[in-house]
């Protein structure tokens, strides 16, 4: 019977923290790549006209339709095909930001038509322009409302990267199973690995209370 070493951790903490750098950098690359574009979308689909709104549909569907997993293979390996050459870094923070985006764009879009329509067309009677009215009231309204929806995504998307050492990017997973391949250690590698993303996902998770909580009280001053 073999017995429980967490020795095989222990010996191995650069190589483990390198991976969760990497896990970190990724995820946050992606997070912002993601929220950035889909407000975009969110603001487009609201304010666009019709052509641009249908595409923008297209997309958003194609995205949340498909897994996560064919989209990264789609760009990885497939990207080539069509004079697309990645790193596997870049394909993966990119893949990540796009399929993130899709999701950001559904609760961006969500909380601005949350919004009152009354305090929308009172802005507009005090002459503020739409993009003023979008930044000055609804944006700070819908942020209040969609803070939960907007944690989930991103605890969401941090256990998402584990699927990005299919394309051999060195990030948390792909270092932990390397070493419990080579070790045959697969329980203590296993179990480290569960216990990193349960920690990202609990400190998002208490992030996203405060900043919740925070941005309750600015909204009702």
């Amino acid at each position: 019977m073999v017995s429980f070493d967490p020795g095989v951790i222990t010996h191995n903490l650069p190589e483990i923290a390198h991976g969760m750098l990497v896990t970190l950098g990724t995820w946050a690359s992606g997070v912002a790549m993601g929220v950035v574009l889909g407000f975009l979308i969110a603001v487009v689909q609201l304010f666009g006209g019709p052509g641009v709104r249908g595409a923008l549909r297209i997309y958003i569907e194609l995205f949340r339709g498909t897994p996560f997993l064919i989209q990264l293979f789609l760009l990885y390996y497939g990207g080539p095909s069509f004079g697309l050459t990645l790193e596997p870094l870049t394909a993966g923070v990119l893949g990540l930001g796009l399929y993130g985006s899709a999701y950001f764009a559904e609760v961006f879009r969500g909380g601005f038509q949350s919004v009152p329509r009354g305090h929308v067309e009172a802005a507009q009677c005090l002459g503020l322009s739409r993009w003023q009215s979008i930044v000055r009231i609804q944006l700070p309204q819908m942020l209040v409302i969609i803070v939960p929806a907007l944690t989930n995504l991103i605890i969401v998307l941090s256990k998402e990267t584990a699927v990005l050492s299919i394309v051999t990017v060195p990030e948390l997973t792909f270092v932990l199973t390397g070493i419990g391949t080579e070790s045959f250690a697969f329980v203590e590698t296993l179990l480290a690995l569960c216990v990193c993303y349960l920690a990202l996902v609990e400190l998002t998770s208490h992030l996203g209370t405060w900043a919740e909580r925070r941005l309750s009280r600015f909204a009702l001053r």
